[in-house]
């Protein structure tokens, strides 16, 4: 049965069924947080149901009224909430030109406007409390890019430039705004959590044919889940003014070699590890 204490810190978790957000909300839990992991179908996590100090919230990133209800019952429940972990999200991939307008805005509504809105749902109760830690769950593609993820990678750094500039206007108020960047993720993101457009021109195959399957390869080989957990849970804790945590085995390497190169020789290095 779950045990409510108002006494202890409260996160609270966008998409929190599986993979990261999943991984996020037991790990916070079993360090003795309150737990509010949302997410879009509360059913389906029966293995969340139950637990001390956990509650599971329906919550859809795209909906308005389900995310005042969630916020409102997280703190019936708990009474207030410390941390706001925008996780939820998922990967459109495929050639631009063949991509639908209504995939398109999908992408944005969930990836960019849902994460803007639940953040200004729950700002209000940072500044009423004069204190509070927004983390949003970036990705090493808002800095680096891939073939055939252009639009979920313009969704992230969209997320990049949005945090780095809120995170002067919300410091003065004791609001902290951190950026954790998850490199290649064994998670479901590569199946479930993708939207893949199939429906491709011709032209466009046998590149789609080359690059995918080292894309999936890359996620395959890459770290689990509850490595960006920890990450998370130290961006949540460390009292620091850092912005930017990158998570995973893969992540500081590329964002450095991204830094360092120079952007031919960087180019090169992407296409030769999965075009050619």
């Amino acid at each position: 049965m779950t045990t409510m204490n108002s006494s202890r810190s409260t996160v609270l978790i966008t998409g929190a069924s599986s993979g990261i957000g999943k991984a996020t909300a037991l790990l916070f839990q079993q360090r003795g947080w309150n737990v509010a992991a949302t997410m879009r179908s509360p059913d389906k996590a029966s293995d969340l149901q139950g637990l001390d100090r956990l509650l599971p919230l329906q919550l859809d990133v795209t909906e308005p009224e389900s995310i005042q209800s969630a916020i409102a019952q997280t703190l019936e429940a708990f009474g207030g909430i410390d941390v706001l972990v925008n996780n939820a999200g998922y990967g459109l991939m495929g050639p631009f030109e063949n991509c639908e307008l209504e995939q398109i805005r999908r992408q944005f509504d969930t990836n960019v406007f849902g994460l803007m809105a639940v953040s200004q749902f729950v700002l209000p109760h940072f500044r009423d409390r004069k204190r509070g830690t927004l983390i949003n769950i970036s990705s090493i593609g808002g800095r680096v890019t891939f073939p055939l993820y252009s639009l979920y990678h313009s969704t992230k750094w969209a997320v990049e430039g949005f945090s780095e500039s809120l995170h002067y206007e919300l410091a003065p108020l004791n609001i902290q705004v951190k950026v954790v960047e998850p490199g290649p993720i064994k998670t479901d993101f590569y199946e479930r959590s993708a939207d893949r457009q199939l429906k491709l021109d011709s032209d466009y195959q046998a590149f789609y044919e080359r690059v995918m399957p080292k894309m999936n390869k890359a996620g395959q080989s890459g770290s689990p889940p509850e490595a960006v957990a920890e990450v998370i849970f130290k961006a949540a804790t460390d009292k620091s003014d850092r912005l930017r945590y990158a998570a995973g085995k893969q992540a500081g390497f590329l964002l450095t070699l991204r830094k360092l190169l120079p952007e031919p020789l960087f180019y090169q290095f992407i296409r030769q590890i999965l075009i050619r």
